[in-house]
C-alpha cells in the first residue's frame, strides 16, 4: 500500500469523526471529502493495466470438396493447300482477254528468227499457224492483225478460257510432226498431273492426296464415339506446347513430321458435366473440362492409330465444311473461328 494512500485514508477518517477541536463548515467538508476521494482512487489504480481479451470459441465449418475444371491440351493439325485454288469463271475470261490484248499490242512474230526456212520445224509451224491464226498457242483461234482483231473478248464460261482446254492446246502444239522419207513421227510430250486425284475419285477421307486446293484438318474418333481434334490431359507442370507435341505422338504415331506453331493457344472449348464428378484420390470435385487448342502444321508423313495410347478408333482428314457435319454443334461453335475458309 502506498504512503500517499495511507495519508489520504487517515485524513478522511479524521474528517468523518466529529471532534470538538476541529470546527469546519458542511460545504468545505464535502469539498475536502471529494478531493481526497479522487486522490485515493488515482493512487490505487495500476500504472500498467492488463488488457482483457475476450475468449472467442473456435468456429467449426463443414469441409466442402475443392471444385475445379480438368485442363486438356488439343491440337489443330492442318495440311495446307498444295495447289492454287480454282479460278472463278470471270477470272478465267479476264485472264484470256489479257493474253489476247497482249497479242494485239505485241510486235508481229518473226518466224525465220526461230525456224530455218524449209526445215521440218518450219513446215510444222506453218501448218499450226494456219489452224489457230496466231503465234500464241493457248488463246484459241484469233487473228490479232485481221479485220476482227478488235474482237478479243469472250463470254464468261467460254471453253477457250478453261485451263484444261488451254493445257490440251499447249500439249498439241508441243507435238512436233516431222515428215522425212518415212512415216510421220510425233515427239512424245509428258502430260502434267491432274488436279483431281485418285483419292478424290474414290472418296478416301484418310488420304492426304485429296482436295489439293483446300486445307485439311486431322480429326479423330474417341472411345465414346465422338469426333474431334486430338486432345488429352496435361501431366504435372507440362506446358500446352509440350503437351500438344506429346499428344500428337501418342495419338497419331511417330511417322509424321509436324510443327507446333507458337506457344499460345488459338482457341478453347468448355465442356460442363451435367453432375460434378469427384475424384477418389484427390477428392476434387470436377465441374467439367477446358480444352485449349494449339495450332500445328503437317510437313510430311501420315497418321497411324496402330499403337495409339488414347483409345482412338478412327481418323479422317476433313475440310472445314466436312468437319461441321461430323462434330457436335456446341463443339463446332467453339472451333469454327480457328479454321480457315480455304
Amino acid at each position: 500500500m502506498s504512503r500517499g494512500y495511507s495519508r489520504s485514508r487517515r485524513f478522511v477518517s479524521q474528517l468523518n469523526r466529529p471532534s470538538p477541536d476541529f470546527d469546519i463548515c458542511g460545504s468545505c467538508l464535502l469539498s475536502l471529502r471529494r478531493r481526497y476521494a479522487t486522490t485515493s482512487a488515482a493512487a490505487t489504480s495500476s500504472p500498467d493495466p492488463i488488457p482483457i481479451t475476450p475468449h472467442i470459441p473456435p468456429v467449426t465449418t463443414a469441409t466442402a470438396p475443392h471444385q475445379a475444371y480438368q485442363i486438356k491440351a488439343g491440337v489443330v493439325l492442318s495440311r495446307p493447300p498444295i495447289l492454287t485454288r480454282d479460278l472463278h469463271p470471270f477470272e478465267k475470261a479476264f485472264y484470256l482477254y489479257q493474253r489476247r490484248l497482249n497479242e494485239r499490242l505485241a510486235l508481229p512474230f518473226t518466224r525465220y528468227f526461230y525456224y530455218q526456212k524449209d526445215t521440218p520445224a518450219d513446215i510444222d509451224w506453218k501448218k499450226k499457224i494456219k489452224e489457230r491464226l496466231t503465234a500464241a498457242r493457248d488463246i484459241g483461234v484469233y487473228n490479232a492483225y485481221g479485220e476482227y482483231g478488235w474482237n478479243d473478248e469472250l463470254l464468261v464460261g467460254a471453253k477457250e478460257s478453261e485451263p484444261e482446254v488451254q493445257v490440251e492446246a499447249l500439249l498439241k502444239d508441243a507435238e512436233v510432226e516431222a515428215e522425212d522419207e518415212g512415216p510421220v513421227k510425233k515427239a512424245k510430250v509428258e502430260k502434267p498431273m491432274p488436279r483431281v486425284t485418285e483419292a478424290d475419285t474414290n472418296g478416301d477421307l484418310r488420304s492426304l492426296n485429296r482436295l489439293m486446293t483446300r486445307t485439311l484438318y486431322l480429326v479423330v474418333k474417341g472411345s465414346e464415339g465422338g469426333w474431334g481434334f486430338p486432345a488429352g490431359l496435361l501431366t504435372g507442370k507440362e506446358s500446352l506446347q509440350r503437351g500438344a507435341e506429346r499428344l500428337l505422338v501418342q495419338a497419331a504415331g511417330v511417322n509424321m513430321n509436324t510443327w507446333i506453331v507458337g506457344h499460345a493457344p488459338v482457341g478453347h472449348h468448355n465442356l460442363k458435366y451435367p453432375q460434378p464428378r469427384i475424384e477418389e484420390e484427390s477428392k476434387i470435385q470436377r465441374l467439367g473440362q477446358k480444352t485449349f487448342f494449339m495450332k500445328a502444321r503437317m510437313m510430311g508423313g501420315q497418321a497411324s492409330l496402330k499403337d495409339n495410347k488414347l483409345g482412338l478408333a478412327d481418323f479422317k482428314w476433313l475440310t472445314k465444311e466436312e468437319l461441321k457435319k461430323e462434330v457436335h454443334p456446341q463443339y463446332w461453335s467453339s472451333v469454327k473461328n480457328m479454321l480457315v475458309e480455304r
